[in-house]
């Protein structure tokens, strides 16, 4: 399944380093406002230690990872939702995408100037989170005129659920909060709200870009952060963009090992994004392994097997008879798929089957 999340903030907040450290593509970075004018799009593998560890067992001709796309949008200013600066293009980039990635500058540097004059990363974040928040008011209420005597004065249901779902949406937006703060009560409530596609409902991840010291254990400015965005429902990561820079920089996997074990980081800011992002949205993997690949798939968390075997193909789900089903853990112990069926460790399922992270699958169809 195809996952596309936006990197968005303010102007010069780190944006475009975070992006290239990301991915292969190069965005422009440079310490003037708008810099980044068009989104540009980059690709990035889903960091799975697991796939190595198969491939030394199954000898595949090619490993495959799960890919994110990572888009990075232009910067926003005050005004925004009004079509301010490049407002337009901004909300439609992010309307795009199924996660936000949110930059707040948490460091401070003279030399790299801050378009509101001094380094806030709560007020960065309240101006940005109020732009989408009028622009989802503004959606709401044209759509509040427009079911609004269908639902009092008709008998249709659908339409009641929708407004009254439409009225705490709009409710919560008065006060200054994202629509996904608002909880419902129903099924019926979460698929009619589903259905708004407001842009405060995208799940977001606070990333806190600090200096170089701070990268193991944050800063006063990651502390507001934290503090700023409880009960939001949403996620942070501390990472250092300047730092994630220079380990790409570095050609081998034992000097990015040296380098972050002097950061006093165990795994690389990039790497623990990625792997924010795939928690955010409640996706896992599946992996299937044969001579030919050992590749990645991607998933929601809770599917059932016959939903994942149409990530595949759609003739696998319309054909689905079963699924056979290795462990991870199991596929290591006993090396092989021979000997896991050899040690009955190896499980038929069908289609009630709910797929577990990790679950080596292959599918049994006929179509």
């Amino acid at each position: 399944m195809a996952l596309k999340a936006g990197i968005v903030g303010l102007p010069n907040v780190g944006k475009s380093t975070l992006f290239n450290c990301l991915s292969s593509a190069k965005a422009q970075a440079a310490n003037f406002p708008f810099c980044t004018i068009d989104a540009q799009m980059g690709q990035v593998s889903v960091p799975d230690e697991r796939l190595t560890k198969l491939a030394e067992l199954v000898h595949p001709g090619r490993i495959v990872p799960a890919v994110c796309d990572i888009v990075d949008i232009a910067g926003l200013v005050k005004g925004a939702s009004q079509g301010e600066g490049l407002g337009n293009q901004f909300l439609a980039n992010i309307r795009e995408c199924d996660a936000i990635i949110h930059v707040l500058r948490c460091f401070d540097d003279p030399n790299i100037v801050h378009v509101d004059g001094s380094v806030d990363p709560v007020r960065d974040k309240e101006i940005i989170d109020a732009e989408l928040q009028l622009k989802d008011l503004e959606t709401v209420e044209n759509r509040i005129k427009k079911v609004e005597k269908q639902a009092k004065v008709g008998g249709d249901k659908a339409a009641k659920t929708e407004y009254e779902v439409l009225l705490k949406f709009r409710d919560a937006l008065n006060q200054g909060l994202s629509a996904r703060t608002v909880t419902f009560d129903t099924e019926e409530e979460e698929e009619a709200a589903k259905n708004q596609f407001l842009l405060t409902t995208k799940p977001v991840l606070y990333v806190c870009n600090v200096d170089d010291t701070s990268a193991a254990e944050g800063n006063a400015f990651t502390k507001a952060v934290a503090e700023a965005i409880q009960g939001e429902n949403a996620e942070m990561l501390i990472i250092s963009a300047q730092t994630e820079a220079d380990i790409a920089e570095l050609e081998t996997y034992e000097e990015k090992q040296m380098f972050l074990e002097d950061m006093g980081l165990s795994e690389s800011g990039c790497n623990r994004l990625i792997k924010a992002i795939y928690h955010l949205l409640t996706l896992q993997t599946f992996i299937t392994a044969g001579e030919m690949e050992v590749k990645a798939w991607t998933f929601r968390r809770g599917w059932k097997a016959p939903q994942c075997a149409g990530v595949i193909h759609t003739d696998f789900e319309k054909g689905f008879i079963r699924a056979e089903v290795i462990k991870y853990d199991d596929y290591i112990k006993y090396g092989s798929e021979s000997a896991v069926r050899d040690a009955g460790k190896m499980s038929v399922e069908g289609k009630e089957y709910e797929v577990q992270d990790g679950d080596i699958m292959h599918f049994r169809f006929n179509v």
